[in-house]
Formats: C-alpha cells, structure tokens, sequence
C-alpha cells in the first residue's frame, strides 16, 4: 500500500518539504507521497487525531507547533524529550513516537561545511525550540564551549542550567563581546521571506574570519549573512541544516539515509 508523509505548521506555503521528500522518494523508487497540512495552534489535537485516523506514516512539524505537540504523543526519543521539542513523528503499530531531527541535521550541515571545530567559542542568538535543539545537539557532538543570548534573559538561562554548562548573556552582553566568539548562529525565525527584518544583534565587533549560520533557508542570503558577510565573515545559510534534518527523518521512517548533496543542489537553484 502506497506509504504518505506530511508536514504540519501554521504558515506552511513557505515549506519546501514536500517538494525535497517527493523527489527523494521518486530517486529512490520509493511508493510515498508527502503533502504541506496547514494546522493553526487550536486545530492540532484534531489534526493529530485525523493524521493518526487517515493512515499516515509520519509527519515534520514546524512552526508554532514543536513544543505543544508533545502532549499528543504516546512517546518521546530521549534527545527529544530533553530538548522539549518535536519535529518528526513516525507511526508505529499504531504509536506516535516523537523525534528531533533539527539540532543533529544542523551540526551535520556546519560540519560539512567548516569540519569539526569542536574547540571554537560558539554563541547561540534566540531560545526558541530551534535554539534548544541545536544547544543540546552541538553539546551531544562535543562542543562545549556554548553561550546563549536573547532578549529575554531568563529565557537563555534556562537552556544554560538545562544543558549543565554555557553561559548566558544579554544581548548587549554578547554586543560587546563578540569579538571573542568564532561560530555565531542566528536560531530566530527573523530573516524569515514573509517577515519583517531587523538584526538580532549588532555585529559591529565580529571576529574577521568568524564563521556566521543562519538557521532560516528561504531566502538563502538573509540580512543577517549579507551584513555578516560585509564583515568578512565566512557565511553558512540554513539550507543545509533544513535537508540534512529531513534526511534523518526520512531514515527515521525509511531506514534509508537520502542523497542529501544533489539535494543541496537542487535547492539552492531554485532558491536563487
């Protein structure tokens, strides 16, 4: 029987998932499909509910829904249960197990393109569930040299105390020690193509040569990079941590690892 896939968030026309995952299954000669569901915050136990009834295999979520998804599973994966986030669900004898796929499918993307610089100062901006999951990732993968900074101060303190090691900093904070750091990653939803834009943070002092991410894809060069990128900075858009976290949950419901370097590809022309 033909296996189908989703993908769950509130907006979702953005999302290039369906179009990644479809072509995977068709280079794979895979029998699937996988299609964008818009679910607004107050529909999502109905939406789970109807995923779970219409026979779906699993789904991604993204935004608003990470977090407030958890209670309408039967079980979490420990890394998901640690970050308190969940962007993977796969369906199994008729359970609904919770992965997250993000932080690990960053670390593969800044690794592919910088190699392991375990011992670097990285500095982490925002605290959203995105933040959480590549904090904990990172730390799972070696790097422990993390600071968190956010507006709201408590907020990234609490990721510190959660994680056992780091630091937080107030934005102003991280301003006047920027230059200190060599990995900087932008983990808010600003740069976003339908959203209004200002910086996070002021990159006045940035370190020449530092290493600047920014976890939003769509567009490919956000403010962010491009100012970064003026700076001399060497720049790491969020197209290949978005394949490489769908590659894993498409292991996860496949057992398959995809091609994920054709896929980068593919993408990054049509974003172009």
């Amino acid at each position: 029987m033909k296996k189908w896939f989703a993908v769950i968030g509130d907006p979702i026309a953005h999302s290039k998932s369906p179009n990644m995952h479809n072509t995977w299954f068709e280079e794979m000669n895979i029998d699937a499909t996988y299609i964008p569901i818009h679910v607004k915050g107050d529909e999502l136990e109905k939406a789970v509910a109807a995923l779970k009834t219409l026979g779906v295999s699993g789904w991604n979520i993204t935004i608003p829904h990470k977090q407030t998804i958890i209670p309408f599973l039967d079980e979490l994966d420990p890394i998901a249960e640690k970050m308190a986030a969940v962007n993977t669900v796969v369906v199994q004898d008729g359970k609904l197990k919770g992965y997250n796929t993000d932080g690990a499918g960053f670390v593969h993307s800044l690794e592919e393109a910088i190699g392991q610089q375990k011992q670097s100062e990285v500095l982490i901006i925002g605290s959203g569930g995105a933040a959480r999951g590549i904090a904990f990732a990172l730390q799972q993968y070696g790097y422990h040299n993390l600071t968190i900074t956010n507006r709201t101060v408590s907020k990234a303190e609490k990721i510190v105390n959660e994680l056992g090691e780091g630091r937080a900093l107030s934005i102003e904070e991280a301003e006047n020690s920027l230059d200190r750091f060599n990995i900087l990653i932008q983990c808010t939803s600003a740069g976003l193509a339908n959203t209004d834009f200002k910086l996070p943070l002021s990159l006045e002092k940035l370190q020449e040569g530092a290493f600047v991410a920014d976890i939003v894809y769509n567009p490919l060069m956000t403010p962010f990079l491009l100012e970064a990128e003026k700076r001399k900075a060497t720049i790491i858009n969020g197209l290949g941590m978005f394949v490489h976290q769908g590659a894993i949950a498409f292991q996860h419901w496949l057992g398959q690892y995809p091609n994920t370097n054709l896929m980068i590809k593919r993408l990054t022309e049509e974003l172009l």
